[in-house]
């Protein structure tokens, strides 16, 4: 990551992201599901963002899902992504779901 001078968010709005990722197809045992997650967290703090909140799938349903959704500096978005595509090779998942709001409506 590097260390550029970061704007405040008036100057450069920050758009926020949803990331989600899953387990449904079962590669992952539960002890490397919480490996997953927890590195997925620690990535998402080493960089300039505002975490929103995190979404799990309940313990009695079926498959493991979770979703973040935070603001992120728009001048380390390449750079996250690289990361985060490196750990979700890591981790053996196909892929994971990245969407990504520059305006959010507040009704």
């Amino acid at each position: 990551m590097t260390t550029a001078h970061i704007p405040p968010a008036l100057e450069q709005p920050w758009p926020t992201v949803y990331v989600g990722v899953g387990n449904s197809d079962d590669k992952l045992t539960q002890r490397k599901w919480a490996d997953f997650l927890r590195e997925l967290r620690d990535l998402i703090r080493a960089y300039p963002t505002k975490i929103h909140g995190w979404w799990y799938s309940g313990p009695e349903e079926e498959w493991q899902n979770a979703c973040v959704a935070f603001e992120l500096n728009p001048l380390h978005r390449a750079d996250f992504r690289k990361e985060l595509t490196q750990l979700r090779a890591t981790y053996r998942q196909d892929s994971v779901a990245w969407a990504e709001v520059a305006v959010t409506d507040f009704v």
